[in-house]
């Protein structure tokens, strides 16, 4: 497999990372460095699976989903390298997030990652999501490759 030019959607990102719906979180990829950087984009959805119990009445993005959106990003840009195409990318570590704003149907994150360090199969990435200028979310994601 051949890792399209940036940008490219749906089809392309299921090519590179295993996640399916209702747990892929990325819709698009705007900026794509192999191994090193991913600039991605994710429609925040008002039918979303989780908005209707977080929470009823307020739908707020879970945090937990934000980080999971970030790191998909970053898997995209680690499984698009040619060593690792094929596996899988599976948390490591989180740390040092913080989140900054809330996130709520209608807005549109932009999801950052660049990636660091790599030490064999284990490497590590500073994130981040905006909506518009707006941070949302930050923090540094560990993670290790594996065979799928």
């Amino acid at each position: 497999m051949t890792v399209p030019a940036a940008p490219f959607g749906r089809e392309a990102i299921e090519a590179i990372i295993p996640h399916r719906e209702p747990f892929l979180f990325v819709d698009e990829v705007l900026e794509l460095e192999p191994g090193a950087h991913v600039v991605a984009r994710k429609h925040v959805r008002g039918d979303e699976w989780f908005f209707p119990g977080h929470f009823p009445g307020r739908p707020i993005m879970p945090g937990v989903i934000m980080v999971e959106a970030l790191a998909q990003a970053g898997a995209i840009a680690a499984l698009s390298l040619e060593e690792n195409r094929g596996k899988l990318a599976l948390f490591a570590g989180i740390d040092g997030v913080r989140f900054k704003r809330i996130v709520e149907p209608g807005d549109e994150l932009t999801l950052t990652c660049e990636l660091e360090a790599a030490r064999g199969p284990v490497g590590r990435g500073k994130a981040s999501a905006r909506v518009g200028g707006d941070l949302a979310v930050r923090g540094t994601l560990t993670f290790a490759t594996a065979a799928a």
